[in-house]
């Protein structure tokens, strides 16, 4: 209330700002951009991740002949791989997704390995000694132990993704919420910034405690005391 409110607009002005556009202008299509984006990547890296992951687990060669690649996608900056596959590519929903699919895929793989090092041995002697067949050993041995490692990259792997696709749009895109950002940016308005940032955060609160969590409670239930 003490600075200016076209620089810092009061928590009701940014309400009634964040209503005003998705009534009458272009919040709920920007959303339904960047949440269709988000969620294609998402899926994309978390298969093939979880995929490889598991691989370079299981085998030490696999491990010793790929992990610096996971080094690698780990540690380089995500704007680079943004401009390089737009120069490649164009200004495409290929070329983005894409981006944001090899962004995220190191994260996945590093969690996903780690998890199936850590497996204890004693339950696959268990499985071997009742000769469970490979599917139901899979279901009720491999899988509850990874579980947790999936969950960990699921969750750290979207709030990585929200970012990423955000800062893509920025850099080129036709639409969503990042391109709307940089728009806003060019004429100062920090209203319509702050009302696309706070309709973004209640869209990830939204996955986050009526997808995310439940679907967390679920999975995990066999660890908790009885």
């Amino acid at each position: 209330m003490l600075f200016p409110s076209r620089l810092f607009p009061t928590p009701i002005d940014v309400g009634a700002h964040v209503w005003t556009l998705a009534t009458t202008g272009k919040l709920l299509p920007d959303l339904g951009k960047t949440l269709t984006r988000a969620v294609i990547a998402f899926i994309i890296a978390m298969a093939l991740g979880t995929a490889i992951g598991i691989g370079l687990g299981r085998s030490r060669v696999a491990d010793r002949l790929f992990s610096a690649w996971v080094v690698v996608g780990l540690n380089v900056p995500a704007i680079v791989i943004a401009i390089v596959l737009y120069i490649w590519l164009g200004l495409t929903e290929f070329a983005l997704i894409l981006a944001v699919v090899l962004n995220k895929l190191p994260l996945v793989i590093a969690t996903i390995r780690e998890g199936v090092r850590s497996f204890d041995p004693a339950y696959d002697d268990l499985g071997r000694a009742f000769r469970m067949p490979f599917l139901r050993q899979l279901r009720l041995i491999s899988v509850p132990q990874l579980m947790p490692f999936v969950l960990a990259a699921a969750r750290t792997g979207l709030s990585l993704i929200w970012k990423i696709v955000l800062v893509f749009e920025v850099l080129g895109s036709d639409g969503g919420v990042g391109f709307r950002i940089s728009v806003f940016f060019q004429f100062f308005d920090i209203k319509g910034i702050f009302a696309y940032t706070t309709a973004f955060i209640l869209v990830v609160f939204v996955f986050e405690y009526l997808i995310l969590r439940p679907l967390e409670r679920r999975v995990l239930r066999w660890r908790q005391p009885r």
